[in-house]
This record gives structure tokens, sequence and C-alpha cells, in this order.
């Protein structure tokens, strides 16, 4: 590794300890998706996070042959059951209040070829095994906080054209750019970046608007909202008060649904990365918030099967605002990771919304959430659907039209 690239890996390691987590003084962590392939910048993150007063650093390691062997080799009931000391460590950290770092570096082609039924059996088995954890981070009673790091296979396929180790230089310098890194004092700038996003969201908390209604091509579609939505950025705090950063890099302003508001089609614009499988130019059409039918030039089997989950899966869970002309957009990049892509595009989840996005929800149970219209599910997947093309209107509860994105650029 070069100094230089040493460097960088030093102020990333802080950047996602400083602003992603907020390390306080005698805080556990937690670190997920490890793969073994980005080991030093791994133990560079665990570093910072002691040197940043943790009491104790846990790392998850993962790697990607080894899972993929699984799914070709283990018997079929390890797919179903998820192991209940899973669900046992994770919910423990949780009670124990530690923060949560998730990095991101797999081949969006991992599981291609494998079974869609083994895939979609630990899909579910999982996000059951998990339901409790998931809430505790949706409704941001701890810190958490996604990340990315540059895996070869991941790198080929967003470079395929330059050798193996241009592609990954070039993938690192594409993270880099998207958090900010090359600035003198990223953790001021990413200060900043919250700020200028946090007022976008209040504005549009300022409007109060009852619907929105998106027209693109393959588009025309009108989405509910509750009349206590919460318009949010990624920026947000926990239930002691410290504040997280939960994705970086982002770009978006995002509220949540009522769950049986959205009526209409909408068609996807950039490739979705789901169980190691891409999914790529679909259409889902809506009646009373759910879906009706799937439609995918590649990956409609695993589609259907993600849909399929469980009855939330058919729900929409969040509805996200990005401008076209976001940084990440602007790169020309297609990364084939949601992390990023998502903050290229305007995009909407199906599954679990967030508690956060309704007054009051972070104390709400789940059945207090369900009555304010927030769907609850064991999945939660953005899917891009944003264009240069995109308009989107906020009709307000009296029918005023307010001109939110123009030619996918905001109007507002």
């Amino acid at each position: 590794m070069s100094t230089n690239m040493e460097q960088y890996f030093e102020k990333y390691a802080e950047l996602i300890v400083r602003t992603g987590v907020n390390i306080q003084q005698g805080q556990e962590v937690y670190i997920n998706g490890a793969s073994i392939e980005i080991a030093p910048l791994v133990r560079l993150v665990a570093a910072k996070a002691y040197e940043a007063g943790a009491s104790n650093v846990h790392v998850e390691w993962a790697d990607d042959q080894l899972s993929r062997l699984k799914y070709e080799k283990a018997a079929d009931d390890v797919f179903s059951n998820f192991p209940e000391w899973e669900t046992a460590k994770r919910n423990d950290f949780v009670n124990r209040g530690a923060a949560f770092i998730s990095i991101t570096a797999s081949s969006p082609d991992l599981l291609k070829g494998i079974p869609s039924e083994r895939i979609s059996a630990f899909q579910k088995a999982s996000g059951q095994g998990l339901r409790e954890f998931r809430r505790a981070i949706q409704s941001d009673k701890v810190s958490w906080t996604v990340v990315a790091a540059a895996g070869a296979e991941w790198a080929k396929k967003v470079f395929p054209d330059v050798s193996e180790s241009e592609a990954v230089d070039l993938l690192w310098k594409a993270i880099f750019d998207s958090v900010r890194l090359h600035d003198a004092d990223p953790v001021q700038a990413w200060v900043k970046h919250n700020d200028t996003l946090h007022q976008k969201a209040e504005t549009l908390n300022a409007h109060r608007f009852q619907k929105l209604h998106y027209t693109a091509p393959g588009t025309d579609l009108t989405i509910e909202l509750h009349e206590k939505h919460i318009w949010v950025a990624a920026g947000s705090t926990n239930e002691k008060g410290f504040s997280f950063m939960a994705n970086m890099p982002t770009e978006e302003v995002f509220t949540v649904p009522v769950k049986t508001g959205t009526n209409g089609y909408v068609s996807s614009t950039k490739p979705l990365s789901y169980g190691g499988n891409i999914i790529d130019r679909f259409k889902l059409t809506f009646e009373n918030g759910r879906v009706v039918k799937v439609e995918a030039e590649e990956g409609e089997e695993i589609l259907q099967k993600l849909v399929d989950v469980d009855d939330g899966a058919k729900y929409l869970g969040e509805v996200a605002l990005v401008p076209h002309e976001s940084p990440i957009s602007q790169s020309g990049i297609l990364f084939y990771n949601t992390l990023f892509d998502e903050n290229a595009s305007n995009h909407l989840a199906i599954g679990s919304g967030y508690a956060f996005n309704v007054e009051g929800g972070k104390t709400m149970s789940p059945e207090e959430l369900e009555a304010h219209g927030v769907n609850s599910s064991i999945t939660h997947n953005d899917f891009m659907i944003g264009s240069a093309e995109m308009d989107i209107d906020g009709i307000q509860a009296d029918g005023t039209v307010v001109p939110v994105f123009r030619k996918g650029a905001w109007a507002i």
C-alpha cells in the first residue's frame, strides 16, 4: 500500500468512527460484513474506535468464496433456519448500546446462478431472526452506519475494461470522492453537507404534502403521505442523544409513505443488487399500496421472490428524493451497489418503514406505527427510479400542486 493510500485509509477510518457512528467513551462496537479482503481497513477502523474510547470492538468476518460455497453445497435446511444464538448476539449488543458499522465490499454477482429458493429462504429466515435488531436500527435506538470498501470482484464489475489492480484503485478513488475524503477536513465537510440536507428536509416538512405524484417514461405513480410524516436526512441521533450518520455516502432526504396509499406504476432506472444477483429494467404496479404486478427483463424470478418474502414486502416503506445532478450521479459511474446508486437517483424502498419518519415514532410500538400507516416487514430494499426526465409534484390537502422536481432537479 502506498504512503498516499495509507493516509486516505487513515482519514477514512477516522471519518467512519467519528462521523459515521460517533463513538463515545466506553461504548462497544460491532463491525459486520467485514470481508477478509479488506482486513487492513477493518483493523484501522478498530484502532480508531479504540482511540475514540471504545471498550470493545467485535468483528464479524466474511469471505465471498466461503459464502458462495455455502450456497452451493450446504444442506437445504441451513437456509431456512436462522440460529437463535445469532439473534441473541445482535440483540445483546443493542441492549448494551453498541454502535454498529456495516462494511459492504462483495461482488454484486456473488450468488449469480444459485437457486433462487435458497436465497429467498435465507432472506426470509434471517429477516425473521433479526426482526428485533432491525426495529432497533430503524428507530435509531443505537448508532449505526453503512460504508463501503473496494472488493476486487466488485471493482471489476464497475470497471470491466481495466486490470484488476487498476479497477480496485479506481473504485477506492470513487469511494473516497463520494465521502468527501479529499476535503482538507472531511469531518467538518460532513457537518456542512448534513446541514444542507437538513435544510432541504425542513423545506419539504413546511409544505405538509398529502401526496406526491411521479411522472417519467415508464412511471406514473401517486404516493400518499401520513399527516404526521417527517422528512429527514441521514444525519440522526440515537436514544441517548448522540449524533451519527447512517449512510456514507448520502445525498438523500426521505420519509415514509402511507402503507396503503400507493397507486400506479414505476420503472427502475438503475440495476438493483439483491441477494448476490442483479435485477434490472423492472417495473412494479401498485394498487392501494400493494404490488400487484412484477415485470423485469433481468432477474424477474429473484424480484418476485423478494416481494414474496412476507406480506409487508409488497408495500413501500420509504420515499427518497435525490437530484439527478448529485455528485455520485455526475461521476457517471454505475456502482451496482445500492449504497451508492441510491444516492445518484430518486428511489423507493419496498418493505419496512423507519419509525423516525413519523412524529413520535421512535417511541411507538409496532402496533402504533402500523396505525400511522408505517409498513412492517422483515426486509427493506431500495430501488432506483430517478432520471433527468422525472417530474414530481407535491399535492397539499387543499389540492394545491407544488412542483418538487422538474427534469430530475429540485424545483422547490
